[in-house]
């Protein structure tokens, strides 16, 4: 489930506040990667599919914004390479998924000759994800949800509260 997600109204919350208010909040338990991922998600890929880009990729730690952009561009037929932290590869929507550190980028192959046992960081998958980008013709890389463009990506969640 993506949009809309429903309002739920919360009455046992009202019953131990004793309060007459009606308190709703909305459920987004149905989203596998977090709503708010998943807005900035679907707007990336949306953007890249418009400018004609034959692909993304990108780098996630514990998996919910590799997830969400995976979903995100499965909806908009994008291939996509997710570089995720090793220890926390296995669950994504049909993306082209790498356990980072890995052997297919430069990076990869430096930390591993570095250290062969590595977990891997995000450090690691990001510097991967943007090697693969700048080294693949039609390939962008994506950040995930720590940049200022997501905010305007949320105002969705505002706009869903309205109505």
């Amino acid at each position: 489930m993506y949009r809309p997600s429903p309002l739920i109204r919360a009455y046992s919350l009202e019953r131990a506040l004793g309060t007459p208010a009606k308190i709703y909040y909305k459920f987004e338990g149905n989203n596998t990667s977090g709503s708010h991922k998943l807005n900035s998600a679907v707007a990336q890929a949306y953007y890249a599919k418009r400018q004609g880009l034959r692909g993304l990729t990108t780098e996630t730690g514990a998996g919910q914004w590799g997830t969400a952009l995976a979903e995100a561009c499965s909806y908009f037929g994008l291939p996509l390479t997710v570089y995720m932290v090793k220890v926390s590869y296995n669950q994504t929507f049909g993306a082209d998924v790498v356990a980072s550190p890995s052997d297919t980028t430069e990076a990869g192959r430096r930390i591993l000759a570095a250290d062969p046992e590595t977990g891997g960081s995000l450090g690691c998958a990001i510097s991967e994800a943007v090697e693969k980008a700048v080294s693949t013709e039609g390939y962008r890389y994506v950040l995930g949800s720590v940049l200022n463009q997501v905010l305007l990506h949320q105002s969705v969640i505002g706009l869903a509260s309205k109505t």
